[in-house]
C-alpha cells in the first residue's frame, strides 16, 4: 500500500513514510492509493473474533509490509485493550461509547497505536523524533498519554489558553518527562496553522525530525476505523445503522466513512457540528469557505477550518452529490446541546457529555424523520470531563474515576505563547 498528497504534488510513500513525515511535503495529506474491500466472511464471522483481531485484519492492508506481523498484532491488542460497548438508550438509538480509555476520550485508539507504531520505527533513528500536536481539547491528552515515556520521541503540545475543559488542561500539562505543552494565545485554528506552517519550514525539518500526532497523520487517522466496526459487532438489527458523529476536524467522521467505502455497512452517517458549521453549510450550499472558529460547551468540535476535509472529498472523487447520498449535517446550538444533555437523562437515565449530545440531537431528529431506522451516536468523552456544563443540567454530580481524583491533585505546567509561527518556531530551535 502507498499513500499519495491530496494536493498532487508530493511523492508516494509507504505506510511508514506517511507516518514519519505525517503530513506531505506539499502541504497536503496522505491518502491510500487503494481503499482495501473487506470480504463478507470477516463481516459474517465477526461475532466470533477478538477486538485485536478485527483490528489487525482493518489496518493490515494499509500497514502493508512497514511492520512484521506479530509486531503489529501486538500494536493492536494494545490499542484495544478496553471496552468500547454499544449501549441502548431506547427502541431505536444507542450510545457506542469511547470513552474507557485511558484519557476517556475516543482518541486514545488513534494516540495509541500511532505511538506505538513510531515506537517501532523510531528503533533504529538516530535522530529524536519531535511529534507536534494542535489540540482543541482531548486529542492532546490521548497523545500525551500515549507516548509518554517513549524512547527517542519528544512531543509538543499546542493548545488554545482557555479553551479547553479544566480536566482536559490537566491530562495535558502534568505529565512531565517527555511531554511539553505550549499554551497558545487564541483558537485551535491558530495551533493548527502554526503546526501546519511548521512541517513546510525548510530550516525547522533540516534542523529537527518532526512528524505530526493530529488526525492529518495516517496512524492517528487510520485506526478510528476499528470502533465503527466493534460497533457492527455488537449490532442486533435488520437494517444497517444510521451513525451520528461529533464532527469538528473530521478525523472520525473520515474514518467512519472510509470504513463504509472498504465494505462496512451502514444506512447513513450524520455530521453532527456544534456552531461551527462548515461542513453543514458547505452540504448546502457547496461553499468551502474557513470560518472563524466559535467558542463553544462542545469545544472539541471547536473548528473552523477542519483538516480532513480534503479527505472526505476525496472518498467520493470529489463529487459532493454523491456525498451527499451517503452524508448528511446538522448544526446544534448550545442551547439545544444543553437541552439534549438533560432529555436523554430524563427519558433513557443516561449522562451525555456535550460532544455526544449534539450527536444525539441530530440523530433524533433525522430517526423522526426515518422511523424504519435505528442508529447510534458516538460518545466521544467521559461526562466528567466536561462536569460543569452536565452537571448544570442534571442537578446532581457526575461520577468521578479514580484516576481523574488523582489528576486533580496535580499542578499545571505549561508554557505561554503568543499565537505567531516566528515564536514557536524559535521555541523549537532552541529547546531540540
Amino acid at each position: 500500500m502507498h499513500f499519495f498528497s491530496t494536493n498532487g504534488d508530493a511523492p508516494v510513500v509507504s505506510f511508514k513514510e506517511a507516518a514519519i513525515n505525517g503530513q506531505a511535503p506539499d502541504g497536503g495529506l496522505y491518502f491510500p492509493e487503494q481503499i482495501p474491500q473487506i470480504g463478507k466472511s470477516f463481516l459474517n464471522g465477526i461475532r466470533a473474533l477478538s477486538k485485536a483481531e478485527i483490528a489487525f485484519e482493518v489496518i493490515k492492508p494499509y500497514v502493508g509490509n512497514t511492520i512484521a506481523n506479530a509486531h503489529l498484532q501486538t500494536i493492536c491488542e494494545e490499542t484495544v485493550d478496553f471496552n468500547f460497548p454499544l449501549v441502548k438508550l431506547n427502541d431505536g438509538s444507542y450510545s457506542l461509547e469511547l470513552f474507557h480509555g485511558p484519557t476517556l476520550a475516543f482518541k486514545d485508539v488513534g494516540a495509541r497505536f500511532m505511538s506505538r507504531c513510531l515506537g517501532y520505527f523510531s528503533a533504529n533513528e538516530s535522530r529524536k523524533i519531535t511529534v507536534l500536536v494542535a489540540t482543541s481539547g482531548d486529542t492532546g491528552s490521548a497523545v500525551a498519554n500515549g507516548f509518554l515515556g517513549v524512547k527517542g520521541v519528544e512531543v509538543v503540545i499546542l493548545y488554545p489558553s482557555k479553551k479547553v475543559s479544566h480536566v482536559q488542561e490537566l491530562q495535558l500539562t502534568t505529565l512531565g518527562k517527555n511531554i511539553t505543552a505550549l499554551e497558545v494565545n487564541g483558537t485551535f485554528d491558530d495551533c493548527q496553522a502554526m503546526v501546519k506552517k511548521a512541517f513546510v519550514d525548510a530550516e525547522l525539518n533540516k534542523k529537527l525530525f518532526l512528524t505530526s500526532a493530529n488526525s492529518i497523520n495516517v496512524a492517528r487517522w487510520l485506526p478510528q476505523q476499528f470502533y465503527y466496526f466493534f460497533a457492527w459487532q455488537q449490532w442486533e438489527h435488520h437494517l444497517p445503522p444510521v451513525v451520528a458523529v461529533p464532527s469538528g476536524n473530521f478525523g472520525n467522521l473520515c474514518a467512519g466513512l472510509l470504513a463504509y467505502k472498504s465494505g462496512l455497512p451502514a444506512s447513513h452517517f450524520i455530521a453532527a457540528c456544534n456552531a461551527n458549521k462548515f461542513f453543514t453549510e458547505f452540504l448546502e450550499s457547496n461553499r468551502s469557505e474557513a470560518a472563524k472558529t466559535i467558542a463553544t460547551i462542545s469545544n472539541a468540535m471547536d473548528v473552523g477550518n477542519p483538516s480532513n476535509f480534503p479527505r472526505i472529498m476525496e472518498l467520493f472523487g470529489h463529487h459532493t452529490e454523491a456525498l451527499r447520498e451517503v452524508v448528511s449535517s446538522q448544526s446544534v446550538s448550545d442551547a439545544e446541546t444543553r437541552n439534549a444533555i438533560g432529555q436523554c437523562f430524563e427519558k433513557n437515565k443516561y449522562v451525555l457529555d456535550p460532544h455526544g449530545a449534539v450527536a444525539y440531537k441530530a440523530l433524533h431528529d433525522y430517526m423522526h424523520m426515518h422511523k424504519e431506522l435505528q442508529g447510534y451516536i458516538l460518545e466521544t468523552a467521559h461526562p466528567i470531563k466536561f462536569a460543569d456544563v452536565v452537571e448544570a443540567e442534571l442537578n446532581q454530580k457526575v461520577s468521578m474515576p479514580e484516576h481523574i481524583k488523582d489528576l486533580m491533585t496535580r499542578e499545571k505546567n505549561s508554557i505561554f505563547m503568543e499565537s505567531d509561527f516566528q515564536h514557536l518556531k524559535e521555541w523549537l530551535l532552541k529547546h531540540n
